[in-house]
């Protein structure tokens, strides 16, 4: 399973007045982004308040679970990787059937809202529509999202305003951004791609540019990330983003090649952990307070926060320690803020 929402790819089709507006749009926002105006996109939402729900919900016990299975996980497919061997060894030791399924950060929100899971993945910090009465969340890691290029592309390194001037539309062939006669050599039209999931989170992509309507008319949508390695690798003018670790663990895919943003490497950690790299997914769990909370859940969840941090470099992530470390913002265990806020 790929955990996608939606699998495949499509060019997006607009008429030809909308497809003129976005542009415009698009050069303006690149050109005030430019002059060094920030994403209108927060990075994180305020960790306050809940989403409503119908009378009688919060008194809702969870769903009966099959017979013999004690906790109900779902997890994101980055996630699964990491937390599914702590999870299964978990569950050895302490005699419990654990079942954990692979899913996405809406998969899980649509679970934990009918109160099917004991926890829930997350690829995104929480939306206001995630965050559930007794609902809480405990952030495991970050990860860079690097911009892959196609092997044949010789341009190693972009600055944030270029990318974003790229995905906005107002950078559109390559050529345009040599800066020796090495790379004037490489000429033609470029090819975004991007993977616009979870629209209503923030963070992710959307550190990129804010909205969906802030990306050029020429934005080729995949809704796998396999897709994303796929395209990029068969097109030798195609540019899109992925985390390092997925980029890997798709080689099967085709090969698309990381590079770097404003100087840094986006397999950097320490960069990443020191505010240097700019553009990251967060990854979260979750678990139940109030009357539905399972007893056995807690210390599970305490578990996995506690190890997953020397598995996450393995995955080239950053663990929650290393981020309290730096600095980074925390409420209870939710990552809440990276200080550039």
């Amino acid at each position: 399973m790929n955990g996608s929402c939606c699998i495949g790819r499509r060019r997006r089709h607009k008429g030809e007045g909308t497809r003129r507006v976005r542009g415009l749009v698009a050069v303006v926002a690149v050109a005030l982004l430019g002059a060094g105006q920030p994403p209108a996109a927060p990075e994180f939402e305020p960790p306050n308040g809940a989403t409503p729900m119908v009378e009688g919900w919060r008194r809702e016990p969870l769903h009966d679970r099959p017979a013999g299975v004690d906790l109900q996980i779902s997890l994101d497919q980055q996630l699964y990787e990491v937390l599914l061997p702590l999870i299964r060894d978990y569950g050895r030791r302490h005699e419990l059937n654990i079942t954990v399924r692979q899913g996405t950060c809406g998969i899980s929100s649509g679970l934990l809202a009918r109160k099917e899971l004991d926890v829930g993945g997350y690829c995104c910090p929480p939306g206001s529509v995630d965050r559930l009465p007794d609902l809480r969340f405990h952030t495991v890691a970050i990860a860079a999202i690097a911009l892959v290029v196609h092997p044949d592309n010789p341009i190693r390194n972009l600055t944030l305003a270029q990318a974003r001037a790229i995905y906005a539309g107002s950078i559109y062939r390559w050529e345009q951004l040599a800066d020796d006669p090495a790379h004037a050599a490489f000429r033609g039209s470029i090819q975004p791609v991007g993977r616009l999931h979870c629209k209503q989170r923030p963070g992710h992509w959307r550190l990129l540019l804010p909205d969906e309507d802030s990306f050029g008319p020429n934005l080729v949508e995949v809704g796998a990330i396999p897709d994303m390695i796929e395209v990029v690798s068969r097109n030798r003018l195609a540019i899109g983003y992925e985390t390092v670790w997925m980029v890997e663990s798709n080689r099967e895919r085709g090969r698309v090649v990381p590079i770097s943003l404003d100087g840094v490497d986006p397999a950097d950690g320490a960069a990443l952990a020191a505010r240097r790299y700019p553009l990251y997914r967060t990854y979260s769990i979750t678990s139940w307070g109030g009357g539905v909370a399972n007893p056995a859940v807690a210390p599970l969840v305490r578990h996995l926060l506690e190890e997953s941090g020397k598995a996450a470099t393995a995955f080239h992530m950053v663990g929650a320690e290393a981020l309290r470390a730096a600095g980074w913002r925390f409420r209870g265990d939710e990552l809440v803020g990276s200080g550039r806020q």
